[in-house]
């Protein structure tokens, strides 16, 4: 595959403007799938199962079997619209969007085509600086996911070069909100920071809502992103015509998003800015380069033949249940940042760190866990985060917030020293096992057993006697040196503060 030839970001919005959109897809983590009674592999107690074992005909798309609609996937739906600023539709009808994949059994997918659950909204996006960008939210619309194709045989792991796939239905079924972003214009140099900002936004309503995981590398919560480029009209001209759009498939990553973005703008300003044109087009995301590449002819709405689905009534859900989950909304994201930033006593600066991060909710959760709130943000942002970046993963992926708030407990009981934790939390993100059970495996607890610190004392001190003297003399700094050599012995595993209180002791009653 060619390199695509990219334009220096800069040069490329002098020349060009960029106009935005995304469709973000949220899994519902409703026990059962959205039109069968089969177990939902996104409910987190099902994340893990064996393949084509979370199946029902429904979803098999088996002669004869009718579909019936999830009512808590209507109620975590109406809810997400509410939340997004949006008009609940007093009458809603699911449809046929037809089209062939191996992973979709019935060749037809049950989606909202023209009469979507929710419509007319808009978000709240808070940048890294404060700044407010409103994002206006053409629909969202309840559906089901497609199953999953695992090629094999080839190296990447994509369909060029495999030698086949295997189909897995457990993902067919899935409730899924689609959410539809209107053209965001105006984004300019900071397009893909604002790509990043709605992500962790949607993301961060979702799980204020409890109606999903919300796991982007679990393929939860996944942005296609949309990009398009218009030539800067002159002074005094309108603005031209829209550009032809492409739309970056399952982006997987807060970070990822805003590469592809940047990515995008580069690519096609470079192609217009040499006299060709944008094929409308999805493009694949490749994390390991950061460039993206050809997909399948974007298609239209028409070539989906939509037409209403015969086997499902409306969804006409009465005035009282909307406003029942109105009342029941959580704060907008943007006051809930003011309000944790004043309970965890952060500067900004620290706060700001945390939310860059896209790990508020991960340090909030921390600190539910039992962890103080400096202690939190001093894993989420230090160690958890210099091992994401050397792993290119989010930070989110690595570790759970009950295991960080664990360690810490351990650290806090004086079980593990910072240096012993940091190697615990290594053997945690291997997958050894809980804290405790990495300890145990590893033997890194900190030693405080007076006869053990008192022979390594005794064989430091029998290598450097003038120390003892220095120390009776009242240089009492003189003692970190056998206090060093201890650590050095027992591997860091000594208790520094109880090797001090020994050597002054033993200095005392000599």
């Amino acid at each position: 595959m060619a390199t695509a030839k990219l334009m220096d970001f800069d040069k490329a919005l002098e020349m060009f403007e960029p106009v935005l959109g995304f469709e973000v897809h949220v899994e519902l983590n409703t026990e059962t799938k959205m039109f069968s009674p089969a177990g939902n592999p996104a409910h987190a107690s099902n994340h893990a199962a064996e393949p084509n074992t979370l199946v029902a005909p429904v979803d098999m798309g088996l002669p004869g079997a009718l579909p019936v609609v999830n009512e808590t996937a209507v109620r975590f739906s109406i809810s997400l619209g509410l939340a997004l600023g949006c008009s609940i539709a007093p009458s809603s009808r699911f449809a046929r969007k037809n089209y062939f994949y191996p992973d979709l059994g019935k060749n037809y997918q049950i989606s909202q085509y023209d009469e979507p659950i929710a419509f007319e909204g808009a978000v709240d996006v808070e940048l890294a600086d404060g700044t407010i960008v409103e994002v206006p939210i053409e629909r969202a619309h309840m559906e089901e996911d497609a199953g999953k194709l695992t090629h094999m045989g080839g190296s990447t792991g994509r369909i060029q070069g495999a030698e086949y796939s295997l189909v897995d239905y457990n993902r067919a079924g899935v409730p899924l909100v689609e959410i539809v972003t209107k053209p965001i214009y105006g984004a300019e140099h900071r397009a893909p920071e604002i790509a990043k900002a709605y992500v962790q936004t949607i993301r961060d309503i979702v799980l204020a809502l409890g109606i999903s995981e919300a796991r982007l590398e679990r393929g939860n919560l996944r942005c296609d992103a949309n990009v398009s480029l218009r030539p800067r009209a002159a002074a005094g001209e309108p603005p031209a015509p829209l550009g032809t759009r492409t739309e970056t498939k399952n982006v997987n990553s807060m970070r990822s998003v805003e590469r592809a973005v940047r990515h995008e703008i580069q690519r096609q300003a470079a192609i217009l800015a040499a006299g060709g044109t944008i094929t409308q087009e999805t493009r694949h995301w490749h994390e390991d380069t950061g460039t993206t590449s050809p997909g399948r002819p974007k298609s239209d709405a028409d070539d989906y033949r939509y037409f209403p689905e015969p086997d499902l009534l409306p969804v006409e859900p009465s005035s009282d249940l909307i406003e029942s989950l109105r009342a029941a909304l959580p704060e907008p994201p943007a006051a809930r940042r003011r309000r944790l930033k004043t309970e965890w006593g952060f500067t900004d600066l620290e706060f700001q760190d945390v939310a860059n991060g896209g790990i508020l909710a991960e340090v909030e959760a921390t600190i539910a866990a039992g962890a103080s709130p400096a202690a939190a943000r001093k894993w989420w942002t230090g160690e958890i985060a210099r091992i994401a970046n050397a792993q290119d993963r989010e930070a989110s992926e690595l570790v759970s917030p009950a295991h960080v708030a664990a360690l810490q407990g351990l650290v806090d009981a004086g079980t593990l020293t910072d240096k012993l934790a940091r190697q615990v939390l290594e053997g945690v993100i291997a997958g050894e096992g809980t804290p405790q059970e990495v300890v145990d495996a590893r033997g890194l607890a900190v030693v405080s057993d007076d006869g053990a610190l008192i022979a390594a004392i005794d064989e430091a001190l029998a290598s450097q006697p003038d120390v003892m003297e220095k120390i009776r003399d009242g240089k009492v700094q003189a003692a970190g040196a056998i206090i060093g050599a201890v650590m050095k012995a027992m591997k860091g595993q000594a208790d520094a503060v109880r090797v001090r209180e020994l050597i002054l002791e033993r200095a005392s009653q000599s």
